[in-house]
Parts: C-alpha cells; sequence; structure tokens
C-alpha cells in the first residue's frame, strides 16, 4: 500500500537563524544554510564534549569515539549501505579524488575508457582527465537529450568492454535534471564498468538508496544537506575498497608500522589519515536527523512544487530564457537576453536575493548551452512562495534597468 506524502509546503525559516527577516536565500544549491540542531551539535561538540577519537582511553574520548562512530553508522543507514563502506573524506570532491587516485589510477592501463557526461561538475572531469593523462586510457562524453538530461539511450550505444568506469551526476548542479540511476548503473554493469555517482545535488532533494540503486561508488558533501563544511562522505563497496591502496598515509590509517613495512588497516580506516574533523562527523549525523524528520519525500515535494511556481512565473518574462526540464529537483537556471548573469545577480542582491552567476563550475556545460554563464536559483527547506515573488520582481527591474 502507497504512503501518501504531505504535500503541503513546508515553514521552517524559523529553524535557520542566518537567514534574516527580508532576505531571500536562493543559492542552496552550492551550499545550504544550517538549522539550530546542526548548530548546537557543532557548540556541543566544540564546548561540551570534545575530545579526539580512535586513540584515547579516558572516558571522554571512548564517549567522542561512539560519537563519531555512531555518524558513520547513520550515514550508511541514510544511503543504504554498510558502516564499513562509509568513509569520511573532506567533500564530495576529495571523495572523487581518492577514487580516481586509488581504484582507476591503479586499475585502468592504456586503451581503457572513461564516460562521464556533458553536464558533469569540474570535480566529476578533472580528476579522470588527471588519472586518463597518467595511465594513458581516454575518456568519452554522453549527450544530452532534448530537454537537458543525461541521454542513457545514447550511453547505452557509446559503451564498449573497453570503458572500465562511468562517472555521473545524479542531479545536475546546473539544469537540475534527475539521473535513472539505476538504470544507469544497468547500463554500466553491461559491459563490465564500475559506476561512481556523484549525488551531492540529489541527497539533500530526494531518498537516495545505494542498494537499490547498484552502483559501486557514490560521494556527497554535508554543506549541501544543511551540515557543516568540510566534511563528505565515500560510499563504496567493500570489496571495491578493502582491494584499493591507501589515498594518504599518516596515522590512524595503518595496522603495523616497521622501518622496512607498513601494513594498513581495513577500510574504511583505511582512508582515514590523520585526526579526522571531528565535530563535523557529529555535525553531519544532526544534518541528517534533521532532514528525514522532516522526510526526504516531503522536502522533494516541496522544493518541487517552488520549481514549478518558479518556471511559470519566469516563462512570463518573454527576455528570460530557461535551462533543463521541467521537473528538474530543486533548481532553475535561466539567462536574461542581453544582460550578462552577473548583473542579473547584483542587482537581485541590490532587493535582498542571493542567487548564484556563472559558469557553475560546468564550463564543457556552459559551451553546449551556448552561453558563457547562467543564472541560478536554488531552493531548500527555508523557501517559499515570497522568495520566488522577490526573485521574479528582481528580475522584472533587470529587465527595466537594462530594457
Amino acid at each position: 500500500m502507497s504512503v501518501a506524502i504531505d504535500t503541503r509546503p513546508l515553514d521552517l525559516l524559523a529553524d535557520f537563524p542566518a537567514i534574516p527577516a527580508g532576505w531571500h536565500y536562493l543559492d542552496t544549491a552550492a551550499t545550504s544554510q544550517k538549522p539550530q540542531p546542526v548548530l548546537d551539535a557543532i557548540n556541543r561538540a566544540y564546548g561540551e564534549t570534545y575530545a579526539t577519537v580512535h586513540r584515547g582511553v579516558y572516558q571522554r574520548s571512548a564517549d567522542m569515539t561512539l560519537a563519531y562512530e555512531a555518524a558513520r553508522k547513520r550515514v550508511a543507514r541514510f544511503l543504504g549501505g554498510k558502516e564499513a563502506e562509509v568513509v569520511f573524506v573532506r567533500g564530495a570532491t576529495e571523495g572523487i579524488n581518492l577514487v580516481a587516485q586509488c581504484w582507476a589510477g591503479t586499475q585502468l592501463k592504456a586503451g581503457d575508457r572513461i564516460l562521464l557526461s556533458t553536464l558533469e561538475h569540474h570535480s566529476n572531469i578533472v580528476p579522470w582527465q588527471m588519472i586518463a593523462e597518467k595511465v594513458g586510457a581516454e575518456i568519452d562524453v554522453v549527450p544530452l537529450t532534448a530537454d537537458q538530461r543525461i541521454d542513457l539511450d545514447a550511453m547505452a550505444a557509446m559503451l564498449t568492454e573497453r570503458h572500465k568506469l562511468v562517472a555521473l551526476a545524479h542531479v545536475s548542479n546546473v539544469l537540475g535534471s534527475v539521473l535513472d540511476a539505476k538504470r544507469a548503473t544497468e547500463l554500466a554493469h553491461n559491459v563490465g564498468a564500475k559506476i561512481l555517482l556523484d549525488g551531492c545535488q540529489a541527497v539533500p532533494r530526494m531518498p537516495v538508496d545505494v542498494a537499490e540503486i547498484g552502483c559501486d561508488f557514490y560521494v556527497m558533501s554535508g554543506h549541501k544537506l544543511y551540515g557543516p563544511t568540510g566534511i563528505g562522505v565515500l560510499w563504496g563497496r567493500y570489496e571495491l575498497l578493502d582491494a584499493m591502496p591507501p589515498y594518504q598515509g599518516g596515522g590512524s590509517m595503518i595496522d603495523r608500522v616497521t622501518f622496512a613495512k607498513t601494513t594498513f588497516a581495513p577500510p574504511p580506516g583505511r582512508f582515514e589519515a590523520g585526526t579526522p574533523h571531528i565535530v563535523g562527523v557529529v555535525a553531519l549525523h544532526a544534518a541528517i536527523d534533521y532532514v528525514d524528520g522532516i522526510g526526504l519525500e516531503r522536502i522533494h515535494a516541496h522544493e518541487a512544487a517552488l520549481v514549478t511556481q518558479a518556471r511559470e512565473a519566469l516563462t512570463q518574462l518573454n527576455s528570460v530564457r530557461l535551462f533543463g526540464p521541467a521537473d528538474s529537483a530543486g533548481i532553475v537556471s535561466f539567462a536574461v537576453e542581453g544582460v550578462h548573469p552577473h548583473d542579473v545577480a547584483t542587482i537581485l542582491d541590490e532587493g535582498n536575493v542571493a542567487i548564484r552567476a556563472g559558469h557553475h563550475c560546468a564550463q564543457p556545460l556552459m559551451d553546449a548551452l551556448g552561453v558563457p554563464a547562467t543564472a541560478r536559483a536554488s531552493f531548500g527547506v527555508y523557501n517559499g512562495a515570497d522568495d520566488i515573488a522577490a526573485l521574479v520582481a528582481g528580475i522584472e527591474r533587470v529587465t527595466r534597468i537594462f530594457g
């Protein structure tokens, strides 16, 4: 029996003390504002319970170690994986680089191929270029459909047994287009390739289950999930992580060190050299509890409604060009004819509307769209109809100024 999803608009602005009255924050795709429970977790961890983890035998260190590992268990449940498959990293960028260096760098050889898509973030392009150049592999790029999604039919036609890795965004940070992640995974596995999914824009907006998807690696950043900066997650299949060499050497990631030889800890500890971002991990736990308390299905419905409202309003403005599919996840990119997106964002800021303008770390996508940059409004649980009204009023002012 299906469960009805609560589609009433969220009213959670009071949870976010950094958003003052009259300020319209529409840059959540870049980084989210932080709810009070996350701020409380950070303050508590630094101000009341702080100690190092994994090394101390005194009680507070043991307690903090338990909290740190409880967060790992929480992340595993959140993503549908296992505790030993959760590696804490600085962010999704480091997670991708870890896989590039430690899996692709040891598994790929000259003549192998890597498959990316046109809409990827630079963080899901540059690490693969670096490895391809190092080992002599080649990179292929999947085009977009007419409504600006990753073209999985084209992907199916492009894949060969020479492809060893596919790396795709689960949700585009520019277009908001949602990948059919399960089908993409099946296509990759059909030719024996592994697949990594960039989940930065997906995990704050929709339920993710890596077991259901069937992927091999999944990365996410905490700061887009209402958590702190400097913390992220690499999830990987245990058998793949266990076969990978360490990313960095140092404390905590070892089994036994001698000057003759060092042996390494099993995953995930093997990939967590040095003192970790303890407070970031604890606060990430609080952030996951916060979004799960709301319900990701409800968050998705809320943001989908805001996208629909924004696109319908912007469509009424003749000088505005919209990008991405109509059902984009929480993101609306657009251009105002004859006005550079930086000018659009500057004028909007004068009206207390904060959006992002630029290439959004997706220059190949900008080239494909035929524009140097776009303006991007992206929504979170704290946004509502008044934010869209302020956005539209600001763009109307832009058209008057430049008209």
